[in-house]
């Protein structure tokens, strides 16, 4: 996917319109890393336009966020959803009209109806983690269409080719800017934060239960957690939970152990050299952290009592 090879100015330079569902102000891995490949594009003098849901409606429909064009479409969540995004883009249809390459962040099903009417636009697809487990045959067809009608994919995680069935043409783990210091923050060996969202994907419970457990016989092991979700208000009964940051690996830095499951926090956590310890509670889980380059850096469990019992050895054997 070289610049040269689509330029509309002769000197590689390009007009890229990205689909993404949800993008910043919204925090997560997928916004993230839109808005940061984004800015690296606009430094190399492409122009670049993000395409995405209204998830909040006291958000602008349009807006320039660090160069970028956003276009927000409002939706309503049901089964309309899709028609009212291709009404959107019919109606917006410069926008693709414009661009030397679509690329769209797992909602390639945006942009089908266009790539059966526009057959040599350019329309590439980044398959992001997984919807749920277990998988629905509707989502690996969905996978299949998107990587059939795409020039080119790219999966986030090997995991993708052996559960989807997708082939791809490069793989990654995402991308974390270097940290302008790893150096540790006076905190307790006793200590370990959480980063992401408090649902089933992340292991929040699991790590609760673990912390829980710790507990008993270090009352004073500290437990911070960075995140929002669905499971929010029962996780407060017992715990505080500060909400989502923007600067993750600033709160890495205060705590011995990271408890994080998901790449990009995975990588945050590792660029600022915190021990990671991953959990997962299903095989397609188990796959997605063990298939990774950097699985042997970290300690990976699947469950609350294997978790306690690998984290006790680290505290007993900090070297």
């Amino acid at each position: 996917m070289g610049t040269k090879q689509y330029g509309n100015s002769g000197k590689g330079i390009m007009n890229i319109l990205f689909f993404s569902r949800l993008f910043y102000p919204h925090i997560g891995g997928v916004e993230k890393h839109v808005l940061e490949v984004s800015k690296i594009l606009i430094k190399k003098g492409h122009k670049v336009t993000v395409v995405t849901e209204k998830h909040d409606k006291k958000l602008k429909d349009r807006e320039i966020l660090d160069g970028i064009n956003v276009y927000r479409i409002s939706v309503k969540k049901n089964w309309l959803k899709k028609f009212q995004v291709w009404d959107w883009l019919i109606k917006n249809r410069i926008l693709i009209k414009n661009a030397d390459v679509i690329h769209c962040h797992d909602v390639f099903f945006w942009y089908l109806p266009f790539r059966l009417l526009l057959p040599f636009k350019k329309a590439y697809t980044t398959f992001h983690g997984y919807e749920d487990y277990p998988l629905k045959s509707s989502q690996i067809i969905m996978h299949k269409i998107a990587e059939k009608f795409s020039y080119g994919n790219i999966c986030i995680g090997k995991f993708i080719e052996k559960w989807y069935g997708t082939k791809a043409d490069y793989i990654s783990y995402g991308g974390v800017n270097i940290a302008t210091s790893d150096k540790r923050q006076a905190t307790s060996r006793n200590s370990a934060i959480f980063v992401g969202r408090l649902d089933e994907q992340t292991g929040i419970k699991t790590y609760v239960k673990a912390v829980k457990l710790i507990r008993k016989k270090i009352p004073d092991f500290k437990f911070e957690i960075i995140g929002d979700g669905k499971f929010r208000k029962d996780i407060e009964k017992d715990f505080r939970v500060q909400g989502f940051k923007n600067d993750p690996q600033n709160y890495f830095q205060q705590y011995n152990f990271a408890f994080v499951s998901r790449y990009l926090s995975i990588l945050e956590a590792m660029i600022v050299k915190r021990f990671v310890f991953a959990v997962y509670d299903n095989p397609l889980k188990k796959d997605y952290l063990e298939m990774t380059p950097f699985s042997k850096f970290i300690s990976i469990s699947n469950s609350a009592s294997d978790l306690v019992s690998k984290i006790s050895f680290y505290l007993k054997n900090p070297k």
